[in-house]
């Protein structure tokens, strides 16, 4: 207890502010990788780390050699799975540093939510399908030069006709910024994560891989099922009606928070089904 109290004494302001940030990056890791892959590959970390200690104090040497050669590879291989995690990070980061940029203004956002709600029921009803990409701070100009450029107002009458079966550019995103659609029939990246789940199709993997590359909103209508879906931050929640909708894009389109329909679960990278009884107001 004395070289305790001894030690506690002869700490000064600046070595008190080394623990804090020290502190602080961490805490700021372990919040980045919250709800990601990476939570799983932190856990197979530790187990290597405590392999090593056992290695060192134990009298194992064909395990301490086999853990001596091991962990070179690992520093090489975990930034190489890890690429499209520590992407999204630097992204977030990013967003973090400069949150305040780009965001629509509260009348934009309100109109344009209105009329995506408005045409998304209608889309609904009618049983065509529809992906809708809302940018926010993460600029989306790599998929927009893989449409049509539009640069028109966003209105619910103008989506049921880009969406309409019968036109060209019904069988793409269209990609909105602020109150303009920017350009439609636009090529997304697909999520790798929902490959092996039969019951999503392309549309859907779609609107999951942009936000998972992005910190985009994406909003999806089922052809098959006319089921509303929105998606955030690589998770999905389904069977949405038009109130649930744009209270869920009110509350985050141009906002900078993660919506609470999406943040119930801890699995990353899937896609939930929330019942018709909750109610998504944010």
């Amino acid at each position: 207890m004395a070289d305790i109290l001894w030690a506690l004494s002869q700490l000064q302001l600046a070595d008190i502010l080394d623990i804090c940030l020290v502190g602080l990056v961490f805490y700021v890791l372990f919040l980045l990788m919250r709800g990601t892959q990476a939570v799983q590959m932190l856990r197979g970390i530790i187990v290597l780390v405590i392999a090593v200690l056992v290695s060192s104090v134990l009298p194992l040497p064909a395990f301490k050699w086999l853990m001596r050669n091991v962990l070179p590879a690992m520093l090489v291989a975990v930034p190489v799975v890890l690429q499209p995690e520590l992407r999204r990070w630097l992204e977030r980061l990013g967003r973090g540093a400069g949150g305040l940029v780009n965001r629509p203004r509260r009348a934009v956002t309100n109109f344009v939510v209105t009329e995506i709600a408005r045409a998304c029921r209608r889309l609904s009803e009618q049983r065509q399908g529809a992906l809708i990409v809302l940018e926010r701070t993460t600029g989306l100009q790599d998929y927009v030069e893989t449409g049509i450029r539009l640069e028109a107002r966003v209105s619910a009458d103008l989506l049921l006709t880009i969406f309409y079966p019968g036109t060209a550019l019904h069988d793409g995103a269209v990609i909105i910024r602020e109150d303009q659609i920017v350009a439609a029939a636009c090529v997304l990246p697909l999520s790798e994560h929902l490959r092996s789940d039969r019951h999503v199709g392309t549309r859907h993997r779609a609107a999951v891989g942009i936000t998972e590359q992005s910190d985009a909103i994406s909003v999806v209508v089922s052809e098959e099922t006319g089921v509303i879906s929105v998606a955030q931050n690589g998770r999905m929640a389904r069977r949405l009606d038009e109130r649930r909708l744009r209270n869920i894009l009110q509350s985050n389109y141009g906002g900078g928070e993660t919506p609470r329909i999406l943040r119930r679960s801890s699995t990353p990278n899937i896609v939930e089904d929330y019942p018709p009884s909750e109610e998504g107001t944010a």
